[in-house]
């Protein structure tokens, strides 16, 4: 199978190198999935330039996969022909306390597609049946794709943001998570003000219904009950601080972010002002966020680009030059 793995060397051109590889065998309660489409995250950014520590040399990104099981392994839960979804958490103990409590997103032994194990930049990859989602034939792959990580993701950012109804919610940053998010948040009520440097990504918000639209460092129209920091950015930490109303919640939604400078208290936390994180998802997650977006006809905004051009659908992430989200799907010669 045609497959692209991280060369390690990081940055563009360079960070992925495109090989054959022998098609992979699941394992008793894997399956062995042939990919129809894979959406480019952020993270896929960071494991490709070595932001994150490397956790498998040479390994394939990618962990927003669509596609139909062609092989399942003995003991799993999906027959050929099924169409799944695979996503970032792959594996947690069931042992720990946090997956005993509901929480296997803080399983201190959790593995992770396209990081410990490869993932779906490539014609076929092998999942843990445990942990992939049903998607329905009538989802077409390009849209559901997205949702596996960038949905997910903000969905639970959203849930933790404690957003009261009909409350203000700023979105620092308006890429792949954030978009799928503002619509959720719309359906439900919220007045959502997005602040972002990109003008076609403020443009989007506003058709998409956003109350408004600025840059990434202004200060919105109102005070908010609630923000989510999408961009890697921890300057925007005591910028969105600062631009909450009392007892307001700020989320930072990313698995990477730069350096956050020294906050002022009495500017940016007192009057009970409280500062989270998302890590990754559990399974509930994901098996909601499906059924919600069906439900409120959450829809991504897709740029889309065949699996030979991973390395350049990944360069114009880096530089900004995608509005939505990216998705690879269909080998050009296929």
């Amino acid at each position: 199978m045609r497959a692209w793995e991280v060369t390690g060397r990081g940055g563009a051109p360079g960070r992925l190198r495109l090989v054959d590889r022998p098609v992979p065998e699941p394992a008793p309660g894997e399956v062995l999935v042939r990919v129809e489409a894979c959406g480019v995250c952020r993270t896929d950014l960071h494991v490709a330039d070595g932001d994150l520590a490397p956790h498998r040399p040479r390994v394939v990104p990618g962990h927003e996969v669509v596609g139909t099981v062609v092989r399942p392994g003995s003991g799993g839960r999906f027959r050929a022909g099924d169409r799944v979804g695979v996503a970032w958490l792959r594996h947690t103990c069931g042992e720990c306390r946090w997956c005993r409590s509901g929480t296997e997103n803080l399983c201190p032994r959790a593995e992770f597609t396209g990081w410990d194990h490869d993932g779906g930049y490539a014609e076929y990859v092998v999942a843990a049946a445990a942990f992939a989602y049903r998607v329905p034939d009538s989802l077409p792959a390009e849209q559901a794709a997205p949702l596996l990580c960038a949905g997910i993701i903000g969905y639970r950012a959203l849930r933790r943001a404690a957003l009261p109804p009909g409350g203000r919610l700023g979105l620092y940053g308006f890429g792949a998570s954030a978009h799928l998010t503002a619509q959720v948040a719309l359906a439900q009520g919220a007045e959502v003000h997005v602040l972002t440097r990109g003008a076609r990504a403020r443009l989007m918000a506003l058709e998409l219904g956003a109350a408004s639209a600025g840059d990434a460092y202004d200060e919105p129209p109102v005070p908010l009950d609630a923000a989510i920091v999408f961009a890697p950015v921890g300057d925007l930490v005591p910028v969105a601080l600062e631009a909450l109303d009392r007892g307001g919640s700020l989320v930072l939604a990313g698995i990477h972010l730069s350096d956050v400078p020294v906050l002022d208290y009495q500017r940016h936390l007192f009057l009970e002002k409280r500062l989270t994180t998302v890590t990754a998802n559990t399974r509930a997650d994901g098996e909601e966020l499906l059924r919600l977006a069906g439900r409120l006809q959450v829809r991504a905004q897709v740029t889309s680009y065949p699996f030979e051009q991973a390395d350049a659908a990944l360069d114009d992430l880096a530089t900004g030059r995608v509005t939505g989200v990216a998705v690879l799907a269909g080998w050009s010669d296929a």
